[in-house]
Formats: structure tokens, sequence, C-alpha cells
């Protein structure tokens, strides 16, 4: 939703669905999904289910129109690349340790484990405050301009001050944060339970 606001496209139709409730399985969201898959997205007659793929169409889609999210320049284009797809390797190590008890069943989990899980989160935030500790203050992930690596990679920042993530742990990254939870296609795009709860569970407490 953040790319949909920054393109102007104020006025599109959207239905927020629970998956602790597991209405993403519906009927709805199968006939356009046959994953049953958040987040699914559809322009016309076009369907594009894949996160990443539904905002790089809007980007080739209305090109001219809101912030332009992909620049032109070969060399930037690829810091805008790589950054969007490293967000996979931010969240999936978030993922291990924030719901490390949802994933893995009791009689599965090891404090070994969720150790090594932590080792590697931490390992990882180093590697993403260093890549703004390079850009220096005030930048975005992918340079000075907000861009379609920002519009994938905030949602994922935005869990570790929720989750109670130690501040200390990834400096600039909060300071990212910071700078950008008040911008107008964020704020629009903030999860519903996000606003009702502002806290979530400590389970970045103790990394």
């Amino acid at each position: 939703m953040i790319a949909l606001e920054e393109k102007v496209l104020q006025g599109y139709k959207h239905k927020h669905l629970s998956f602790d409730k597991n209405e993403h399985k519906c009927e709805e969201v199968k006939a356009l999904n046959p994953r049953a898959e958040l987040p699914t997205f559809k322009h016309g007659d076009i369907v594009v289910n894949e996160s990443y793929a539904a905002c790089l169409y809007l980007e080739s889609a209305f090109k001219s129109q809101g912030t332009r999210l992909i620049p032109d320049d070969p060399a930037e284009q690829a810091l805008v690349y790589q950054r969007m797809f490293e967000t996979n390797n931010l969240q999936q190590k978030m993922y291990e340790v924030a719901f490390y008890e949802h994933y893995v069943p009791e009689g599965e989990r090891l404090e070994s484990a969720l150790k090594r899980n932590k080792e590697s989160l931490v390992a990882e935030l180093k590697l993403w405050d260093g890549y703004l500790e390079k850009m220096g203050k005030g930048s975005y992930l992918a340079g000075k301009s907000f861009t379609m690596a920002d519009v994938v990679c905030f949602p994922i920042i935005a869990f570790f001050p929720r989750l109670h993530c130690p501040r200390e742990r990834c400096p600039r990254l909060m300071e990212y944060y910071e700078m950008l939870k008040d911008r107008p296609s964020i704020k629009a795009s903030w999860p519903p339970h996000w606003l009702e709860k502002p806290e979530g569970p400590d389970t970045l407490k103790n990394l």
C-alpha cells in the first residue's frame, strides 16, 4: 500500500484480512491467488500476487505519476534492486527470532537453535546499520531519494521497535525508522491492529 500511496492512487479498493483467523484462505482470495496468500493485487484484468512484483508493476504502469521509485541511472537502479531483494534476508532472520515459537513446534524447540538465530539476526542488523552509516545521516536505504527499496523494506524495519528490539543493536536503522514513520504514504498504510495496539510482544527484547 505504500507504493499505491506514493504513486498517488487514492480511492483504490482494499480489504484487510486476518491471518490469525485464516481469512486469507477464503474463496475470494483463492479466486485471484491459487496459493491463497497475501497480498493479492488486481488492476483491471491484471492480477499480481507477489508484493515485490506488484510494487514493480505499479512503478511501470504509473511511471510518470507520483514519486519516482526506480531511478533511471543504472548504478542507482542497481542499488535499489540490491536493497529490495536483500530485504528478504532481514525479514527471514527477524522472523526466525521474533516468531520462533510460532513456527517451531514445542517439542522441536532448542535454546541452542534460538541462540544461533539471534546471533544471525544481530549480524544482519550490523550489516544494515553499516549500509546507512556509509550513506550518511539523513539518507534513505539506496541514496538521498525515497525509492522502492524503502517501500519494501520499511514495513520489515518497523517490526523492530514494535517488538522491543534494543536500540543499541541497530541505532542507524532506528534513526531511519524515526525519519520515515510519519511519511504520509507510510501513515496511510499502517496496519490497523498496530494502530489499536502500538506495542507488540517483546520477542526481540533480549536480542
